[in-house]
């Protein structure tokens, strides 16, 4: 396929998108005559809706890299609730219950390096001693479930952190990492599709022995997109701390399951990063409209309206048919040499 025949899937993709997102609104407004789609759809429901999008859409565009080379990393959760306690808690240490906007940039680039260096030891795991990778994903997920609470635990005495700081916005009151985001949406477009590097990764993914019969060392490839996977899971955790401002450790973790909806949103992205980020904010948008109908005066159930996520993968999944994985996708790969 073409990357303009690519591009074009892609485009109808994000447009059944939208249009689902529409009908949604459509259908939310049967229940009521008096409230007008401008006091829905405002600047404010935007705003939250991208904010609640940008941890998702990083954790999409790090595990599409990933599978794009052949690796599945079920572990994004996991990394993602790692970045978000590793950022709570550096901001923690260097700040108290009072740091400065300084002390937030900090944590997330602390939550970063945390991020890589767990995932190095995951990627030798999975590509070295060729783990399986559902298992250990799954391990990744369930040590952060129980890490990150017990040491908040110990640091705070609750399994949540006290209040600290969340970033502050700049020009119309958005965040800047929604601009950061939207960056590396874009910049990993372009590496995927527009560089000779990008063009090695989808080798790895589907035809590891051709792009070894040319000279390029195919676990390198992976280990470098595993390692990018863990790195921007693991931002995403940090983003979602530094818009909550605390960690909370109740429950699946303030994480909450976005590290699933990440995997969910770059197979609706056809492993585009820009379709993943759009279907991130899809997510983003649905997972707001519970506040939204509560302040314009829609009353609906609230379960219902939680439902809207699952409904729209239903939906998605039904309409567009199932998305194409790599042909190597879980496969270890040996040199012949």
């Amino acid at each position: 396929m073409s990357v303009a025949d690519y591009t074009a899937r892609t485009s109808v993709r994000l447009g059944g998108l939208v249009l689902f997102v529409l009908i949604a609104f459509g259908v939310a407004l049967t229940f009521t005559d008096e409230i007008a789609l401008e006091r829905l759809v405002t600047f404010g429901f935007l705003s939250r809706s991208l904010e609640m999008a940008t941890p998702i859409a990083l954790a999409a565009v790090g595990g599409l890299y990933a599978e794009k080379s052949g690796v599945f990393n079920i572990g994004l959760e996991g990394f993602m609730i790692f970045g978000a306690f590793s950022a709570a808690a550096t901001m923690y240490a260097l700040g108290g219950t009072s740091p400065t906007q300084g002390h937030v940039w900090a944590a997330l680039v602390a939550a970063v390096l945390v991020s890589v260096a767990l995932t190095v030891l995951f990627a030798v795991l999975l590509i070295h001693f060729k783990a399986d990778q559902i298992v250990a994903g799954l391990a990744v997920w369930f040590v952060g479930l129980g890490f990150a609470p017990f040491t908040a635990a110990v640091i705070w005495g609750s399994r949540s952190s006290p209040g600290l700081t969340s970033i502050d916005p700049i020009a119309f009151g958005q965040s800047p990492l929604i601009l950061l985001t939207i960056g590396i949406v874009v910049a990993s477009w372009v590496v995927l599709y527009r560089t000779r590097y990008g063009n090695w990764i989808q080798a790895a993914g589907e035809n590891p022995e051709a792009l070894d019969t040319a000279g390029i060392d195919v676990n390198r490839v992976r280990y470098a997109t595993v390692i990018f996977s863990g790195a921007m899971a693991g931002l995403g955790g940090a983003v979602l701390l530094a818009h909550a401002g605390n960690f909370g450790g109740t429950g699946e973790t303030m994480v909450d399951g976005r590290g699933w909806i990440g995997i969910v949103a770059y197979l609706f992205g056809n492993y585009n990063p820009i379709g993943a980020a759009a279907a991130a904010l899809l997510f983003g948008a649905l997972d707001m409209l519970n506040v939204q109908f509560q302040t314009v005066g829609i009353d609906l159930p609230s379960r219902l309206v939680n439902l809207l996520p699952y409904v729209a993968v239903i939906v998605v999944l039904t309409a567009w048919g199932k998305t194409r994985m790599p042909d190597a996708v879980g496969e270890p790969y040996e040199s012949e040499e």
